[in-house]
């Protein structure tokens, strides 16, 4: 493994002869203290320095951090093994978070503060990671050729009336297939088989990139309806106020809106598993959720802390609460349907 000292705070490293590249920054030179806590992160270091410098003025406990890809990450983590100087490992997405459950790269962390704060779905049956902020996956539609009344629920989409008329993003991205997967748990196989087989018979285009293009695209006029992530919604918003775009809360007769979790856990081989489970329970207090939020226009994962007032104008919703684990359990399912549905 081979170490390239860009400038004196930030590291490269090269991963499985170059399969990764990831930078990193820390409070000063990357070698864990037994004060300090460290941390692999695959959320940007501008969503999650303001957190670690609030804990660290908070507890006086130093954070050290590297970012980098999620995947990446992980690999970096099983092969360093018992030797990985991290002590907790964030990322996005319960797929992915149960991914890394599933290699053994987390312990369990089941304490009564991280049990109060964050409701049980939103964490790992197991202890193994818990969830620090929300992100729903729901619909998005130009205000302009589409009324409310006419939208309802993920498989509605599927249906006829909207031929030509939907966007999405690419199967490929893990939003897609936790999504995915969510349906399978409250439909089944061949029902879900049945959605996505008319989501991709209804594409007005080829599946987007990111949730930002399917929101170009809806703009542009090349379709009328898809589905995007929340906080990306957010973003354009604030951006530029008046675009005729608005989220429409599905399934809200019945199984709710899914919901996603940008979260955390503690590593297998922490060298400081307290101070890394302290400043896991710190990111679920109030808080620090006000803060986490309003970063990426996210929801709170503590339900006693307000949203962003840009994020809570857009009304409150149903929640699917089906247990994330599920997103992982359920994934491998959900990308061997969607290959065979053609949805690419």
């Amino acid at each position: 493994m081979s170490i390239k000292t860009l400038v004196s705070s930030t590291i490269v490293f090269s991963v499985l002869a170059g399969s990764a590249t990831m930078s990193a920054q820390a409070s000063s030179s990357f070698n864990s203290q037994d004060d300090s806590v460290t941390v692999y992160s695959s959320r940007k270091e501008h969503l999650i320095k303001p957190l670690f410098e609030a804990f660290t003025k908070d507890t006086g406990t130093k954070v050290e951090y590297l970012t980098g890809k999620g995947g990446a990450l992980i690999e970096r983590l099983k092969l360093e093994g018992a030797n990985t100087k991290a002590d907790m490992f964030m990322t996005v997405d319960a797929g992915n978070l149960w991914y890394a459950g599933s290699q053994d790269l987390f312990q369990s962390v089941q304490t009564e503060t991280l049990k109060s704060n964050i409701p049980a779905y939103l964490r790992d049956p197991q202890g193994l990671w818990t969830g620090l902020s929300i992100r729903a996956r729901t619909i998005v539609y130009n205000t302009d050729r589409v009324k409310p009344e006419e939208l309802s629920t993920y498989a509605d989409l599927a249906t006829d009336k909207w031929k030509g008329k939907l966007c999405l993003r690419t199967s490929k991205k893990v939003y897609t297939k936790s999504l995915v997967s969510s349906l399978i748990y409250h439909h089944g196989k061949d029902k879900t088989a049945d959605i996505v087989k008319g989501w991709v018979d209804n594409l007005a285009a080829t599946p987007n990139a990111k949730d930002s293009h399917v929101m170009s695209a809806i703009l542009s006029g090349q379709c009328d309806v898809g589905l995007v992530n929340t906080y990306y919604f957010g973003r354009l918003i604030e951006k530029n106020p008046t675009a005729p775009l608005k989220i429409f809360w599905a399934n809200q007769d019945t199984t709710g809106v899914h919901v996603n979790v940008s979260g955390a856990g503690v590593t297998k081989h922490a060298s400081n598993a307290k101070g890394a489970t302290q400043l896991l329970e710190w990111l679920s207090s109030a808080k620090a959720q006000a803060i986490y939020g309003s970063l990426n226009k996210e929801y709170p994962a503590n339900q006693n802390v307000a949203s962003d007032d840009v994020v809570s104008a857009w009304g409150s919703f149903k929640q699917d609460d089906m247990n994330l684990s599920q997103a992982g359990i359920l994934q491998a399912d959900g990308v061997k349907l969607m290959q065979i549905q053609g949805y690419r």
